[in-house]
């Protein structure tokens, strides 16, 4: 049986840039699709979505104005304009540029002959009616103008959250989701067409693309499958129900159900020990042993009862865990090691990094692990690992291991650090990124700003070592696919903790409690499949 692909390579899942979606655009005119009918097609299902009440409900009363670009994204706004008119709704159309593509310029012959109304002048900031920005879409490739960046600020400004963008806000690079210029125009609503651009997903280009939906298109199976196999795929909440869930045996005891040690916490930072130990504990791994600091040694026992403890390790002078004192029994008789949250930065501590090199399961590398990583030459040592390891660094962090992959776009570093050290790295931002050595990429596509606060990631870490060494107890292998499955989880729980107890309810600790309540589906055809 071939492995599973999670999530599927299909139009809901796939991440393009610009040109890919553009080429595929090229292979159907190709084969004889008419670029007016792939016109229609988009803007029809455009402006029916532009019509449903939860879209925007005052625009039978306040009216539309389209912004009309140049070439076929302009085109789009036009066909839009001419349902929106035909439906009744007072439509205005705004067209800055004297030339345009032979079929935009057609369209709007249409639209004047219609009675549809258009702006001689610069639209006011302050007007009331729904902007749809149909200016420039994926084609864009530099700034749009002093003049049209400084009218779309001053739209923001007076009337915030009034425009909807076709294919991308004007401004705004469709593959790394930054501005072109020194601004770019303020969604409330972004509608990509046929598949998602990768540039509105990155954290740079959530404040300029708001709510994201993706027309469907009904792009073709084979066109879909011409994609490079490593094509980056999202990840939703709802890709949790057909997710590769680490799968034990029904008899298994708890060792067959995952040995899991964490070396977490300091003097300064104690709760990371305890955090890291709950999202553990939501894993549902079998056994869950730690090594920390005296001051969360000594209570370990009636906070978390279940977890054992392997070692009672000192501090050094500026607060930071002591790794020498770890005996190397500790990492005996284990499938995963989690080792970073909380234990703070100190040079040496040679002899651990010796052991955890030759340690034959997984190992989690987050925080302070990496840091402690990063003073020594971080990727021969990767490379020489005897087992698998995932990364889990933010951006810091990343810049210390990789410090010359830090500036580029956060797929493309991920994956180049993935490939480059052996291991799977999830790259922790608004829009977490994960990476494997193949080039497998994931991205989520959705996450909860109101959990991002300090220990979050402590629950992360143990979570992910929880579930890596289930799967390896279970027999199956930890790669970057349970990484991303972790982080997912993890960020659907925030997700579900905000919604359910508001915004100061989305504590790292809440979050452990909404892991450990999480449902797992699992089918025959994806046991033991990672």
């Amino acid at each position: 049986m071939a492995p599973l692909c999670w999530p599927p390579r299909d139009a809901d899942h796939l991440l393009v840039s610009g040109q890919q979606m553009a080429e595929l655009e090229q292979v159907l005119f190709a084969n004889g699709m008419p670029v007016e009918a792939l016109m229609e097609k988009a803007a029809l299902a455009i402006s029916r979505r532009l019509q449903q009440p939860d879209v925007w409900p005052d625009l039978q009363s306040r009216g539309a104005l389209v912004l009309v670009g140049p070439g076929h994204n302009g085109g789009d706004g036009l066909v839009i304009a001419r349902e929106l008119h035909l439906a009744g709704i007072a439509v205005r159309i705004w067209c800055p540029f004297e030339r345009r593509k032979p079929l935009t310029e057609s369209h709007l012959r249409q639209a004047l002959w219609l009675g549809i109304p258009k702006l001689e002048g610069t639209p006011e900031p302050s007007d009331p009616a729904l902007w749809i920005d149909a200016l420039f879409g994926i084609g864009q490739s530099q700034p749009p103008g002093a003049e049209l960046e400084q009218l779309l600020l001053e739209r923001q400004r007076q009337l915030a959250d009034r425009l909807i963008a076709i294919d991308g806000p004007t401004g705004l690079c469709s593959d790394r989701g930054v501005p072109l210029g020194q601004a770019a125009a303020t969604a409330q609503l972004t509608l990509s067409i046929g598949l998602i651009k990768q540039g509105f997903v990155q954290d740079s280009a959530l404040a300029w693309v708001g709510d994201l939906e993706r027309i469907e298109l009904g792009l073709p199976r084979a066109l879909l499958e011409a994609l490079p196999p490593n094509q980056p795929r999202s990840l939703g909440a709802a890709d949790l129900s057909s997710a590769p869930w680490p799968t034990p045996a029904a008899a298994a005891a708890k060792y067959e159900r995952g040995r899991l040690l964490l070396i977490a916490g300091s003097d300064a930072y104690r709760g990371a020990a305890l955090l890291s130990l709950e999202g553990a504990s939501a894993s549902g791994a079998g056994s869950l042993r730690a090594a920390a600091p005296e001051a969360v040694a000594n209570r370990l026992w009636c906070q978390l009862p279940h977890a054992v403890l392997s070692a009672r390790l000192p501090s050094h002078s500026n607060g930071s865990l002591d790794l020498r004192a770890l005996p190397p029994s500790a990492l005996e008789r284990l499938d995963a090691v989690v080792l970073g949250p909380g234990i703070g930065n100190h040079p040496g501590d040679d002899g651990i990094w010796e052991q955890l090199q030759t340690f034959p399961g997984l190992l989690v590398l987050d925080a302070d692990g990496l840091n402690r990583l990063a003073q020594r030459p971080a990727v021969p040592w990767l490379l020489g690992r005897r087992g698998p390891t995932w990364l889990t660094p933010h951006g810091g962090e990343f810049q210390r291991i990789f410090p010359d992959l830090s500036g580029q776009p956060a797929l493309e570093a991920c994956a180049a650090a993935a490939q480059r050290s052996g291991c799977s790295v999830l790259l922790k931002g608004a829009r977490s990124v994960i990476a494997d050595p193949t080039g497998e990429r994931w991205q989520l596509s959705s996450a909860c700003s109101h959990a991002a606060r300090a220990g979050l990631g402590d629950v992360l870490a143990g979570y992910a070592g929880g579930l890596g060494a289930l799967a390896l107890a279970s027999g199956a292998t930890a790669g970057g696919s349970l990484l991303a499955l972790a982080a997912l989880a993890h960020a659907t729980a925030g997700q579900r903790a905000s919604e359910q107890h508001g915004i100061g309810g989305a504590t790292p600790s809440r979050i452990a409690e909404m892991l450990a309540a999480m449902e797992r589906k699992t089918k025959s055809t994806i046991v033991n499949r990672i």
